[in-house]
């Protein structure tokens, strides 16, 4: 039976046609392919893009190939998910495992596992409890990590010269700051502009803040001394990109002082958790940052004017207490009255100490000569001489000494020399005669060994004779045949070559005959030649052998 092909307008009614039919010849049989084709079609046209609601399960992540595949259940059913790569780049909540969340996207069926699935094109939570839920543990694992703790946060700069900006350069957010800024104290500020709501902006916020502390010294733009990360206000889907944790990572990976000024006063993200200050708005963000010029010109005349009078207070004061000293000082006559009586009293003693101080010098210098004394030139050349005299003598028992130890070394070792030189003569003597006796058996060795070398020499001689004369081919004319030659001596090999011949020369085995060929056949007509002489033999030691030359020689 021919089969039955399925196109999309019999699809639909196809299943009712094929139950409601019993089993037998009228059945149109169809392959399992078309089978699954139209049970495809007719599944995405009946239901196209749905929304489900239901929570994730056996989610492991994207696969190798960036498609992202898991289950959505409830508590009656369940259904496989796909989110293919490019979706799964733009979701801007991703799935995790146990998460209730609304996917909207189309209805079709697997083939290859006889399956139906959902292909995911958006994903976002199930209402904002399950947010909550979701920015929930997201911030108790990020605090868990250290992340918020308040050690870690940096002091605001005083007065920062260059202020960095994160936000949107089109917003109202940017104007304020910027006229709050000018109202204040005007400084210098770089705006990186980002979208600060949408699927990516979690991304370009921490791209930014990144960007701006890898600024460096040899930059075209300064670097910032304070960040600004602001927003206005919005719904929790609005600044669910400043809960990304690649923005809160980024800030606190930031050495630069950050403040975060996302949405109204009562709006929390993670990012005013990691920040190291949190602005309510992002004018006061500004505020934060900056003092007032006028303040601080007021503040700054205040302390001088207080400088100012503390200093002429200080100096009355000193006043005060020079002319108080004054007053308590006494009289220069008394000043000088202690003085003069000590110098008094030292001068009626002055007699008593000089002189038993000059008798203290004449008892140490009479020491002091006595030891002198010893010390003279003539004392010390007297002990110089007998100290001479002694050695003189030393010296001379000291050579007989010396001179008896060294003839008796000298015998020694003309002792020792004389029996050396008798042991070294007797070994060379044994030497030599070793050697001798090696020479003469190396020579005996030598001639046994010429004598067999020339044997073998002329026994491989004798056979290369035999085996020339065995090639050449005079052996061959030997037995009867005959080598015919042109006028140049040149081999004729063909009876057609001969016939063209004028003259030719016949070889035997013992002479050589000139021949002419007859033009009617081929008869011969000799001529008489001059034999060919004999070529002398090389003689050769041993036996005799005919000349190698011969093998060539015509």
């Amino acid at each position: 039976m021919p089969r039955r092909s399925i196109n999309r307008a019999d699809a639909a009614p196809e299943p009712d046609l094929i139950a409601g039919q019993d089993a037998g010849s009228n059945v149109p049989e169809l392959s399992v392919s078309e089978l699954s084709g139209a049970l495809k079609r007719t599944v995405e046209e009946r239901f196209g893009f749905v929304r489900l609601r239901g929570e994730v399960s056996n989610y492991r992540g994207p696969h190798s190939s960036g498609h992202a595949y898991f289950s959505l259940k409830d508590e009656g059913a369940r259904i496989d998910a796909v989110v293919w790569r490019t979706a799964f780049a733009r979701m801007r909540i991703k799935p995790e495992d146990g998460m209730e969340v609304v996917a909207t996207g189309k209805i079709t069926t697997f083939p290859g596992k006889s399956s139906y699935q959902i292909v995911i094109e958006s994903l976002e939570p199930a209402g904002i409890g399950a947010l909550m839920a979701i920015l929930e543990e997201r911030r108790l694992r990020l605090a868990a990590e250290g992340l918020f703790d308040a050690a870690r946060k940096q002091a605001l700069p005083f007065l920062p010269g260059v202020i960095g900006v994160v936000t949107s350069p089109t917003g109202a957010v940017i104007r304020d700051i910027l006229h709050r800024v000018a109202a204040r104290f005007p400084r210098h500020v770089l705006v990186w502009p980002v979208r600060v709501q949408g699927e990516s902006s979690g991304a370009e916020v921490a791209a930014a803040i990144r960007g701006f502390n890898a600024l460096g010294a040899g930059d075209r733009l300064a670097r910032p001394h304070l960040i600004i990360v602001a927003r206005g206000g919005g719904s929790l889907e609005d600044l669910w990109g400043f809960n990304d944790e690649a923005v809160v990572r980024a800030v606190a990976e930031s050495v630069i002082p950050l403040i975060s000024a996302v949405g109204h006063e009562t709006d929390w993200t993670l990012i005013d958790h990691v920040a190291d200050l949190r602005a309510p708005t992002p004018t006061g963000a500004a505020e934060l940052a900056l003092p007032v010029l006028q303040d601080l010109t007021v503040a700054l005349e205040r302390l001088r004017l207080r400088q100012r009078t503390a200093a002429l207070a200080q100096l009355d004061r000193r006043r005060t207490e020079l002319r108080a000293l004054l007053r308590h000082l006494p009289a220069g006559s008394e000043i000088l009255s202690l003085p003069r009586q000590r110098l008094d009293r030292a001068s009626g003693q002055l007699p008593a100490v000089t002189q038993a101080r000059q008798d203290r010098l004449r008892l140490d210098l009479a020491r002091w000569a006595a030891r002198l004394g010893t010390q003279s030139p003539r004392a010390k050349m007297a002990r110089t001489a007998e100290r001479l005299i002694g050695l003189g003598d030393r010296l001379g028992r000291a050579r007989e000494r010396g001179a008896e130890r060294r003839k008796l070394r000298l015998d020694g070792a003309k002792m020792r020399l004389q029996a050396g030189f008798a042991a070294q003569l007797r070994h060379l003597r044994s030497q030599h005669t070793a050697k001798e006796v090696l020479v003469k058996a190396l020579g005996a060795r030598l001639e046994r060994a010429r004598g067999a070398v020339a044997s073998e020499q002329r026994q491989r001689l004798a056979r290369t004779a035999q085996l020339m004369q065995s090639l050449s081919y005079r052996s061959v004319l030997a037995r009867g045949y005959a080598v015919v030659r042109d006028e140049h001596g040149a081999t004729v090999g063909t009876a057609v070559a001969f016939r063209r011949m004028a003259l030719v020369s016949v070889e035997f085995a013992d002479d050589r005959v000139a021949a002419r060929p007859e033009p009617d056949g081929p008869t011969l007509r000799s001529t008489t030649l001059a034999p060919r002489p004999a070529r002398p033999r090389r003689q050769t030691s041993g036996t005799d052998a005919p000349s190698q030359r011969s093998l060539f020689e015509t």
